[in-house]
């Protein structure tokens, strides 16, 4: 194997997200028709393992206690064992206690890799290459979605459903790739030591409410964008999963691009592109009348996804080199104060009007779309923000943008 490659901290990035794809990717995409067929779950038990998966989420916040303890590095890769032995077992036994279990072992090693690997992210590449890189790692888990997708699609055209192999071979995968970070990546030291207390800076404020808002405008599209489509449309699931392989396509053709796009016209002209876009979609979503303007609107919400690299590059310009692996954990929390109370409340509006439901995700994204206009056209440390005062230079002057 070539060594200056498996010197290179964003391999190891890139490893850690192609395990993370293909483990999670199966659990989900396999989840709903194994409780159904083999563990005969109702909307009571499918919920109650919903909720279930979003604890961890929630308490992203203690991965910075656990790093007192072990190296980010060394962390990750655990936590990308931990997601693997989750989905590994996941059908041993179709039992609803079993399955709660295996949810939690499971989303405890996915929130806990996914925070960590945003920190090591925004740790390891410079300000200039973040936008392209984080891209071309949006890529690279779209084309694991579509190697993933496509093998279980046709795997399930010519055999019938074994849920154990699909999930050991998934989870073993995850293993095997971690085992492999664990022995050929030598460990990177930190550039800068992170700080190991729990904290939330008035600084960071704008980021902290774009993070939330994200949170939410993300929950009102996995959960009632494609519910949508099967309710109102009848969407069948082999369309649905076809959908979603054009969806991971056309992640991996763009998302690179869009990573260009951000380093060369900026954090606030970027969000606003998306927010704008994101109003039309949603309230768009409340009126369609047709599935194919349902499908094209789907598409077009699932692009949108890749324009949120922005706000990650935007608070590693503002942020102190030390924070970052703090601030992580607690903006994954963040991000997951959505995901705990939205689908309930928004569940008993669906009962009454669907519509409204998206109009109340196109009135976050005009929320999302006021706050990106205080973005500075040059953030930095001291200037995070267009309310604080111009960064003045030696000369006691201040400095235009």
């Amino acid at each position: 194997m070539n060594r200056p490659l498996l010197q290179n901290r964003k391999t190891l990035l890139f490893m850690l997200a192609i395990g993370n794809t293909i483990a999670f990717t199966t659990w989900q995409v396999l989840l709903n028709n194994f409780v159904v067929e083999r563990a005969a779950f109702t909307g009571e038990e499918i919920g109650i393992l919903q909720s279930l998966r979003e604890i961890p989420g929630f308490l992203a916040f203690t991965a910075i206690l656990v790093m007192i303890f072990i190296r980010q590095q060394t962390f990750a890769i655990l936590a990308l064992i931990t997601l693997g032995i989750g989905t590994a077992i996941t059908a041993f036994y179709p039992d609803a206690l079993w399955l709660y279990f295996t949810t939690i072992v499971m989303s405890i090693g996915f929130h806990y890799l996914e925070t960590l690997h945003n920190s090591l992210s925004l740790q390891w590449l410079s300000i200039h290459e973040a936008p392209r890189v984080l891209g071309q790692l949006l890529s690279i888990r779209a084309i694991c979605n579509l190697i993933v997708l496509g093998t279980i699609y046709l795997y399930f055209l010519f055999f019938t459903a074994n849920y154990f192999l699909i999930y050991m071979l998934a989870g073993s995968a995850a293993i095997i790739i971690a085992f492999i970070c664990w022995t050929v990546f030598p460990h990177f030291e930190d550039r800068v030591e992170q700080k190991k207390t729990l904290f939330l800076r008035r600084e960071y404020w704008l980021y902290y409410l774009l993070t939330f808002l994200a949170g939410a405008r993300r929950q009102i599209f996995v959960v009632f964008a494609a519910f949508l489509m099967v309710e109102k449309f009848e969407f069948p699931i082999a369309n649905l999963v076809l959908l979603t392989l054009v969806n991971a396509v056309l992640t991996f053709w763009f998302a690179p691009k869009i990573g260009a796009l951000i380093s060369f016209i900026g954090e606030r002209r970027a969000l606003t592109i998306e927010y704008v876009g994101l109003i039309i979609i949603f309230v768009s979503y409340a009126f369609v009348k047709t599935i194919e303007v349902a499908i094209a609107l789907y598409l077009l919400d699932h692009l949108f996804f890749a324009m949120a690299i922005a706000i990650k590059t935007y608070f590693q310009k503002i942020a102190d080199p030390s924070h970052i692996a703090a601030t992580s954990s607690i903006s994954f929390t963040i991000n997951h104060i959505a995901a705990v109370i939205l689908p309930a409340v928004l569940g008993f509006l669906w009962v009454i009007d669907h519509g409204a439901v998206f109009l109340v995700g196109a009135g976050i994204a005009a929320g999302s779309l006021a706050l990106t206009q205080l973005i500075p056209d040059k953030p930095e440390q001291g200037y995070e923000t267009r309310w604080v005062q111009w960064p003045v230079n030696s000369r006691g002057s201040q400095i235009p943008e």
